[in-house]
Order: C-alpha cells, then structure tokens, then sequence
C-alpha cells in the first residue's frame, strides 16, 4: 500500500525522540538517517521547507505484532513525558478485535499502535486518517488517485471514503485539513506514473514534480507528484531497477 509516509516535524530531534521511542517498543528501529531524513522503513521525518510545512492533524496507526506490543508502546511513550491519547484496549467500533493505543507526537498528531487481524504486512504503517476542507474535492481526487494506482476506494458513509490495498489502508474524513504529508503508493511500470500524472493535472489538480527519474533517491526512481486540493503531496513511484 505505501511506498513511503513522510512527516515534517516542527522541531526534527523532538520528533525523532519519540517515534524513536514508540516505534522501538514495536521491535521498529531507524533504517537510515542523515542530516535531512530519518527513516524507520516505510516511515520518516524530514526538515520543513519553504514549501513544506509542518505536519498537522495526521493520524497514523502504526503496526503492533501483539497486543503486548500495543501495551509497550502506550507505556514507553507514557513514561517519556508525551501525551496520552486513548489508553489500551479494544476498540469494537473500528471492527473485532481491533487492539489499540493511542498517544500524541510533539506536533499534535495522533499516533496509534495497533493490532487486529488483518494487519498491514511488508511495512510499519497499518493506516492513515486524512482530514480534508472539502470533502467533494478530495472525494474526487482520491477516487482518481485510487484508479490510477490500482487501489480500491470505498464508501463507508456520505463523509467517510477508505482507500484499500491488498495490505494498508487510508482513509479521508471531514474537518479541519491535515496538513504537510507526504504519502507516496508504488506503481508497477513508469507509465502507470506518466498516466497518473496526466489524469490528476488534466482534471485541475496542482502539479507538485512532473513525471521523471529521481537519481539522487536511486537510479531508476521514476515518480511524478501532485498536490490534493488541501496541498499534501501524493506520490506515485516505479522503483524501475
């Protein structure tokens, strides 16, 4: 479902000290770090830029191999000081067996740790929750997005709208917008990226990086970027060789 999630932290070592914190109670350690970026897999935090602002009103629920690891990571967070956001235990609204806690990052977003049992496999984050200004707009670019990247979209009520992929899920809601993602979904072959670039501009959505190879990633990142109607960045990325 993900390629990658990334966040861009007010202040990036405060940041870093608690996903540092949490995420290793999941068994989740830094894959790779240097003066801009620090990665835990699928997941990082970047420096804000001119452009880029911090991210806000995010929720991200983050994989947990067990319910003990859902509890680890509640009580590491706890007794570092940061802000406790919904205590352990089932949460049977979401769906059975659903097994989560929830605390709050430096900036305010809501970061969960969860397990269920149809959990996100090949990566750390299990979900995202996006809230957006206009649900119309984002209905629609997030159905074209769908398409284009060969996800499913579906309609949990007339304000809710989840998009699916064979592992993962995230899902988009009214309320005052999330702000400063960055969230990019793989593609098999660079022209499903060149296609998905063409639809989301020719519908009126904002370019944010045409379709081409990105070498200072690696040879053969072949991506294109637009921006939704709230201005987060979404990614479409081959990884060609």
């Amino acid at each position: 479902m993900f390629d990658h999630v990334t966040l861009r932290p007010s202040s990036r070592s405060a940041s870093e000290r608690f996903y540092a914190t949490v995420l290793a109670a999941l068994e989740v350690g830094i894959t790779y770090k240097d003066e801009e970026l620090v990665e835990w897999n699928d997941f990082s935090l970047m420096d804000v830029g001119a452009s880029r602002p911090v991210t806000r009103r995010l929720h991200v629920g983050f994989v947990a191999p067990s319910r003990d690891h859902v509890e680890r990571f509640w009580q590491a967070g706890s007794d570092a000081g940061y802000v406790d956001a919904g205590a352990p235990g089932e949460r049977p609204q979401y769906k059975p067996g659903y097994y989560g806690a929830f605390l709050l990052d430096p900036d305010g977003n809501s970061v969960e740790a969860v397990h269920h049992g149809t959990l996100r496999v090949g990566g750390v984050i299990d979900h995202l929750w996006l809230r957006v200004s206009d649900f119309r707009a984002s209905n629609v670019f997030y159905e074209l997005f769908a398409a284009r990247a060969g996800l499913e979209v579906r309609h949990h009520s007339l304000e809710h709208l989840q998009v699916v992929g064979p592992s993962g899920s995230f899902s988009v809601a009214p309320g005052v917008p999330t702000a400063g993602l960055h969230l990019a979904v793989g593609a098999p072959t660079d022209e499903v990226v060149d296609d998905f670039h063409e639809t989301m501009t020719g519908a009126g959505f904002r370019d944010d990086g045409p379709p081409g190879e990105r070498r200072m990633y690696h040879p053969g990142y072949y991506a294109a970027f637009v921006l939704d109607p709230d201005g987060n960045s979404i990614e479409l990325v081959n990884h060609n060789r």
